[in-house]
């Protein structure tokens, strides 16, 4: 697998940019987190003067088998009806990022569905869809090391074009289940505390959804024969063994068990980016789940992660607190696409403009005031 060299940034300059966001005029920290912001992106790119260029938006697109047991209300053909919707520039995430000025990229991760040359989706597919894995692994270790390599690839291409500030979305009917799981396992969270609505599965539907994703868990488990896997329980206890920067083969193991193409891209890009010391705007409980996978491979992922909304998806918010994550905005949104993450660009770019274009007291004449 793609080993990447991730290290976080270099904390000598943050005492310089503290005292320059604290000497601007205004009282200390009453810009909030705009002056966190201001810090971090400061802080990733080694800059008392940080800038935001060309930014990008990634979205990657996949099918997967567990759909076939029922755990979605959404038709498998949405996952590439949406894909092409989205590059006709009518779709959710089309006017967000015409808006705030984001060349939208929509990558073909593994779709059920052959798009035409021109249609302007990047071909990266995989396969055409994952595997059910009520019944086995959603893919094999190549073809998770090769969604690895894809999304680095695609991260790889938006920097080449001077961008410096990237933002993942995802379409996938069903692919709240998989993230689910990865929330779960990686996340040490019982696993019918991580199952949601989705795209609106309630009532018997969210039952039946729950029952699936704990079955599956239960088959996973009693197929392993690892020490590392034994040591899990089976059904509700799934999930118990958090590891945080723990057993990569473990991590990869779940990843590929349970993932998706598209998430595992995304997974691939998040860590190209860190890699290549770009800022990453996190949307919902999908991108959410995926920079968690991340962070399980590369703890120091998360120095450059800005997460952008706190979703009305169930288990989001508690994803987020096993990250220590602090959302920018939370507007109940629960869209996916990179919806959330887009909205939250202008905060921003606001606090980015706080450190270069307010004054110090010193050079504005103004006494010290807090």
């Amino acid at each position: 697998m793609r080993k990447f060299n991730i290290q976080s940034p270099d904390a000598g300059i943050r005492e310089a940019l503290q005292s320059k966001i604290d000497n601007l005029t205004k009282p200390k920290g009453s810009l909030g987190m705009l002056e966190e912001l201001a810090l971090q992106v400061g802080l990733i790119q080694q800059s008392l003067s940080p800038e935001l260029r060309n930014p990008q938006h990634i979205l990657f697109g996949a099918d997967h088998g567990i759909l076939a047991e029922g755990v979605s209300c959404t038709p498998k053909e949405v996952t590439w009806q949406q894909m092409g919707h989205f590059v006709q520039g009518g779709a959710g995430i089309s006017f967000l990022c015409a808006q705030h000025s984001f060349k939208l990229n929509v990558v073909d991760s593994g779709a059920d569905f052959d798009f035409p040359a021109g249609c302007g989706i990047i071909d990266a597919k995989i396969r055409k869809g994952t595997r059910n894995f009520l019944y086995e692994p959603a893919m094999t270790q190549e073809e998770m090391e090769l969604a690895i390599e894809r999304g680095a690839e695609q991260v790889d291409a938006v920097y080449a074009q001077g961008c410096n500030i990237v933002s993942f979305g995802e379409m996938g009917a069903g692919n709240t289940s998989p993230s689910s799981m990865w929330m779960s396992y990686l996340g040490g969270i019982p696993l019918r505390e991580c199952v949601g609505a989705g795209s609106g599965v309630v009532g018997a539907g969210l039952q039946h959804k729950a029952d699936v994703l704990m079955a599956a868990a239960a088959n996973y488990e009693n197929a392993q024969e690892t020490e590392f896997s034994k040591s899990f329980g089976k059904g509700e206890s799934a999930g118990s063994g958090y590891l945080s920067g723990g057993n990569r083969e473990y991590v990869m193991e779940i990843i590929r068990w349970f993932g998706g193409y598209e998430m595992v891209m995304a997974v691939g890009g998040m860590l190209r980016a860190a890699e290549l010391e770009m800022t990453i705007l996190v949307d919902g409980f999908i991108m959410t789940n995926c920079i968690l996978a991340a962070r399980e491979l590369y703890p120091a992922v998360t120095d450059y992660a800005i997460y952008g909304h706190c979703g009305d998806e169930t288990g989001h918010r508690r994803v987020l607190d096993v990250l220590g994550a602090k959302p920018v905005l939370s507007l109940g949104l629960r869209l996916g696409e990179g919806s959330g993450a887009i909205c939250a660009y202008p905060i921003v770019v606001s606090a980015v403009n706080m450190i270069n274009q307010m004054d110090s007291f010193a050079q504005a004449a103004v006494k010290k005031y807090f």
